[in-house]
C-alpha cells in the first residue's frame, strides 16, 4: 500500500543549537490544521514544559505547498525554522537542496541520540532513506488513502450500514440509491491524484510512473496511461455526469465535506479521522479503498 507522507526536515543552518546560555528558541514550521494541529501545539507545550533550555515554537504556515514554499523563502533570505514538515511531493525537492537541510541521523548522532529507523514501517523509512542508508527525514505525519462512509445515510437509503462498498462498481451503485434518498453528494475526494491514481495503482499492483515509481533515477515518466487507468477516470467521469460522483475541489479542500455530513462516501487521507471524531454529528465508518474487480493485477493484502 503506498503511504502518503509527511516528514521533518532539519535545516542546516539551525539545527544545532549553540551552547546554552539562555533559553534557545526552536521554530518548528508546520501544515497542521483542525484535530492534529492542535496536537502537534500540545506536543510542542509538553516539551517546553520538561525542561528550561529550550522552547519550541510551532507555527501553523498553512498549507503543505505554502508551508515549504515560505521555508524556501526564508532559507534564501537567511531566516530558515530550525524544524519543517514537508509532504511526500517535497521530498524530492529537499533532497535536492543541497546545504539547505541536514539529514535526521547526522542531528541525533551530533547530539549523542539513538535513532533507530527500523522502528518505523518499512515503506514509511524506505521512502526517507537514501541510497547509501542514510534515514535523511524523521517520519512524523504519516496516512495513507481510507474510504469514509455515512452509516446514517446508509441506512435511510436503504443501504446495509454495515458493510462498505469494497469494488468501485459498488460504490457507483451506493451512489444512485444515496442520490435517489435525497443526498446531493453521494461520493466525493480529496487530494485527487494521490488517492484516484497514486494510491489506486498501488493497490492494483500497477505502475504510478517508471523507473521503479520514480526511486530509480531523475527522468522517471508517469504511467497512468494505462487502459486500467483510463477505464477508471472514465468510470468516475460518467459518475459526475449522473451527480453521483460531485467535485468539490482540490487539494484538501473536500475534506471538510464528510465530517459536515454534506457527503455521503468519501476518499481522502487517514489523517482527516481526528476532525471526523471530533465533527462529525453522525454514525460513520472507515474502510479500506474500493477496488477494480477485474483488474488481473490486483493486489491482495494478508
Amino acid at each position: 500500500m503506498r503511504i502518503h507522507l509527511t516528514a521533518l526536515a532539519a535545516l542546516a543552518t539551525l539545527c544545532v543549537a549553540a551552547p546554552v546560555q539562555a533559553q534557545t528558541e526552536i521554530q518548528w514550521w508546520h501544515s497542521m490544521g483542525g484535530a492534529l494541529g492542535e496536537w502537534v501545539n500540545d506536543l510542542a507545550k509538553d516539551f517546553n514544559a520538561s525542561q528550561k533550555d529550550y522552547k519550541v515554537v510551532a507555527t501553523f504556515k498553512g498549507s503543505y505547498p505554502e508551508s515549504m514554499t515560505a521555508a524556501i523563502a526564508a532559507f534564501r533570505s537567511g531566516n530558515a525554522p530550525a524544524i519543517l514538515q514537508v509532504f511526500e511531493v517535497g521530498t524530492a525537492t529537499m533532497m535536492a537542496s543541497k546545504g539547505a537541510i541536514k539529514p535526521v541521523g547526522e542531528v541525533m548522532k551530533e547530539s549523542g541520540l539513538k535513532f533507530d529507523p527500523t522502528a518505523y514501517v518499512s515503506a514509511v523509512s524506505g521512502y526517507y532513506t537514501a541510497p547509501n542508508g542514510q534515514m535523511l527525514s524523521m517520519p512524523f505525519n504519516s496516512s495513507t488513502t481510507i474510504f469514509y462512509y455515512n452509516k446514517d445515510a446508509f441506512k435511510a437509503a436503504g443501504l446495509d450500514p454495515e458493510k462498505a462498498p469494497s469494488t468501485w462498481p459498488e460504490v457507483a451503485l451506493a451512489a444512485a440509491k444515496l442520490k435517489a434518498s435525497g443526498h446531493k453528494c453521494p461520493f466525493t475526494t480529496s487530494w485527487q491524484s494521490w488517492t484516484q491514481l497514486e494510491s489506486f495503482s498501488a493497490w492494483h499492483n500497477v505502475e504510478f510512473a517508471t523507473k521503479k515509481n520514480g526511486f530509480g533515477g531523475l527522468d522517471t515518466r508517469l504511467a497512468f496511461n494505462t487502459p486500467l487507468h483510463v477505464r477508471h477516470i472514465e468510470n468516475l467521469a460518467n459518475m459526475s455526469k449522473q451527480g453521483l460522483f460531485v467535485y468539490k475541489g482540490r487539494n484538501n479542500t473536500p475534506d471538510a465535506t464528510f465530517p459536515s455530513g454534506e457527503c455521503a462516501m468519501f476518499t481522502g487521507s487517514a489523517g482527516l479521522y481526528g476532525s471526523v471524531k471530533a465533527n462529525a454529528k453522525f454514525a460513520y465508518a472507515l474502510a479500506p479503498c474500493p477496488t477494480t474487480p477485474t483488474c488481473p493485477a490486483r493486489r491482495r493484502t494478508p
